[in-house]
């Protein structure tokens, strides 16, 4: 069985609460629960933290023997070139995922410092650019 991680950075524990116009009011964790439901066939993880070292040490963690991450790094994805160093020195891909149009949003997020690093990166589909990011990876096992 494929081992995926979903991984979430700062302020993805207040999802369902946190400015429910651009994040929906739906909490990760049922979310995540209708994600394992709907693959079965993967062993889903999920691990959230608000600190960039945290982050760092899990990819560290599952970097070489995970099948995938999705991760979402939230505001880091601006401002960590310590999580891109990561992102690009492990095996595992990566698929760089954000809720909102980080493009659409203010100037300062329209870069993204883990994009260049990771295997494919999805913005702005809301809750299901997880599911995008699972199915890319799906996609991608059935050609091998």
């Amino acid at each position: 069985m494929r081992k995926v991680l979903i991984l979430n950075g700062p302020n993805l524990n207040l999802l369902g609460v946190r400015e429910p116009e651009i994040y929906g009011t739906q909490t990760f964790m049922d979310y995540f629960d209708g994600l394992k439901d709907k693959y079965q066939e993967l062993s889903l993880e999920y691990y959230q933290s608000n600190h960039e070292g945290d982050l760092i040490d899990k990819l560290q963690e599952v970097g070489f023997s995970y099948d995938a991450v999705v991760f979402n790094p939230g505001g880091y994805t601006h401002t960590s070139v310590a999580l891109t160093d990561t992102v690009k020195a492990i095996t595992t891909p990566v698929a760089e995922v954000h809720i909102s149009n980080i493009y659409e949003r203010e100037e300062f997020r329209h870069h993204s410092y883990i994009k260049p690093n990771a295997a494919t990166s999805i913005v702005g589909m809301g809750l299901a650019g997880y599911d995008r990011a699972i199915d890319y990876f799906l996609h991608l096992w059935s050609e091998s």
